[in-house]
């Protein structure tokens, strides 16, 4: 057996200090992980898009330096004091559902609550500038197809209501 046996590794702290150490390095690369808080709308694309460029524009004093309504997407930066350097990037993506609208918004140099602070306030306008949402409506029932009118009705029966023909 060599000298790394697995009964030696076991044995040994190093097993235990590989997995710590592993463990560390995962807890501080979390801080530095990109994260973005996401909401699921009622509003449809185009609200959800206006709404938030008003949003940064004229309610939070923020500049927008690129949008695209087709991809509905804005980027943004707007002062950070937390930050060294003042100034904080941040970018907001609206995605359509099947019946819903999902919501995104990222600020990846700044905590996760700056985020949900940041969701909320949008969702707040949402509901303050088109009320509350109607909720995404499940399809309707195929109604059974009508028959044309030229078809003859079948002629009634001879028997009695409540009396079972025949066989």
């Amino acid at each position: 057996m060599g000298a790394w046996s697995r009964g030696r590794w076991a044995s040994s702290g190093w097993r235990w200090a590989s997995v710590a150490l592993t463990g560390l390095g995962l807890l501080a690369s979390a801080g530095n992980a990109w994260g973005r808080s996401e909401a699921e709308v009622a509003y449809t694309r185009e609200q959800t898009f206006s709404a938030a460029l008003r949003y940064l524009r004229v309610d939070l004093a923020y500049e927008v330096i690129e949008k695209d309504p087709d991809a509905a997407y804005l980027l943004f930066s707007f002062a950070a004091p937390e930050l060294q350097r003042k100034v904080a990037r941040g970018s907001i993506e609206v995605v359509q559902r099947q019946r819903t609208v999902r919501l995104f918004v990222n600020l990846p140099e700044l905590p996760s609550y700056r985020e949900e602070v940041l969701k909320r306030g949008l969702l707040d306008k949402l509901r303050t500038e088109y009320g509350e949402p109607v909720s995404p409506e499940e399809p309707p029932e195929k109604a059974p197809p009508k028959k044309p009118e030229g078809e003859p009705k079948p002629p009634p029966s001879d028997a009695p209501e409540g009396d079972a023909p025949a066989a």
